[in-house]
């Protein structure tokens, strides 16, 4: 049994989802439909019918009714009435906003129908932080749902809402997703986090995990090693030796990577001038910081700044608004997937 609450939990609490966009499908056999990778996560939320997913790796899963995944890094991956279907024709669909940033999309054949959600989430954090790099490709909600009393109940909530045109219904699904899926997390992470090791390890000790804690939460702090061994309650070569053998890199240099992960999220999201961004960070000149940044990042700051979070393609659009996601015609427009030929 894993504790309740520890150091990796409160580092969880930090870990925020915002949904980029979703889409209420309802699908006809044949279809197929293949999601580029991307820097945001994707969530699926089978409510009716069944189809088949394959994953970044290249294996096929089957998923049912009430299935929910989630993408934690936005792999590719196709979903599909069946795995044959990825080589055929593309089927036409039609798409509608229905509320804000959720769309109504029907298309496919003439065959079984099926209903699902799906949508693409950002996380309030730099892609390379040590959670987020530690995630499986793909976690399922099924892998959980045993232990967790609450989820089924967020499941039929959700799955009343795809099923009915309700007032109010795109907003409330959107939530819900966004629930669910840091449900997914927390429960891979209350679960010893699978297979994964090392830096988990570390976050959880009672000890390391406390310095670790701080660390993420507060970046802009001056830490020093004598600052982090008083926080564990060590002395300064005690600390420095034990935090290299448990977290496998010297104090300095795990501190030096979080404060840039925090810099590059200030200058890509926020836009801050590179030198705010150094002296929040408390760096005698924007030329010292530049320094940091590169030899950590492999890029210089102006370079993260110029190129910033471009903002996502729609995974669908209204016909009058569709970009590059998938091609159209004045009425309808055509699922990406088979026309993609997915190896």
């Amino acid at each position: 049994m894993i504790a309740s609450a520890d150091h990796l939990t409160e580092m969880l609490r930090g870990l925020r989802l915002d949904g980029v966009d979703y889409s209420r499908c309802q699908l006809a056999a044949p279809w197929g439909v293949v999601y580029p990778p991307t820097h945001q996560a994707y969530f699926h939320f089978i409510s009716r019918g069944g189809c088949w997913l394959k994953t970044p790796a290249g294996e096929w899963l089957e998923l049912a009714d009430g299935d929910a995944v989630l993408l934690p890094r936005g792999g590719g991956h196709v979903l599909a009435s069946a795995p044959e279907v990825i080589a055929s024709p593309p089927c036409d669909c039609r798409v509608l906003e229905a509320y804000g940033n959720v769309f109504d999309v029907e298309g496919g054949g003439s065959g079984a129908h099926m209903l699902l959600f799906t949508g693409r989430m950002t996380f309030n954090v730099d892609l390379d932080h040590p959670l987020l790099r530690l995630m499986p490709d793909l976690m399922r909600m099924s892998d959980f749902i045993a232990d967790e009393p609450g989820l089924p109940h967020l499941l039929e909530a959700m799955g009343r809402e795809v099923m009915m045109d309700r007032v109010g219904a795109g907003g409330i699904l959107a939530r819900l997703a966004d629930v669910l899926a840091a449900a997914i997390i927390r429960a891979w992470v209350e679960r010893g986090c699978g297979a994964a090791k090392g830096w988990v390890a570390a976050a959880r000790c009672p000890t390391i995990g406390k310095v670790l804690a701080a660390i993420h939460a507060h970046p802009e702090t001056d830490w020093t090693v004598e600052s982090l061994a008083e926080l564990m309650g060590a002395s300064r070569s005690g600390f420095a030796e034990r935090f290299a053998e448990v977290v496998g890199e010297t104090p300095a240099r795990y501190v030096a990577q979080v404060r840039m992960h925090q810099a590059r999220q200030w200058l890509a999201r926020d836009k801050l001038r590179i030198a705010v961004v150094a002296q929040r960070l408390g760096y005698e000149s924007e030329a010292s910081f530049s320094r940091a940044f590169k030899r950590i990042t492999g890029l210089a700051p102006s370079q993260v700044r110029a190129a910033g979070e471009a903002a996502p393609a729609a995974m669908f659009a209204s016909a009058t608004t569709a970009g590059n996601s998938f091609t159209h015609s004045s009425a309808t427009g055509a699922l990406p997937g088979p026309s993609s030929r997915a190896a």
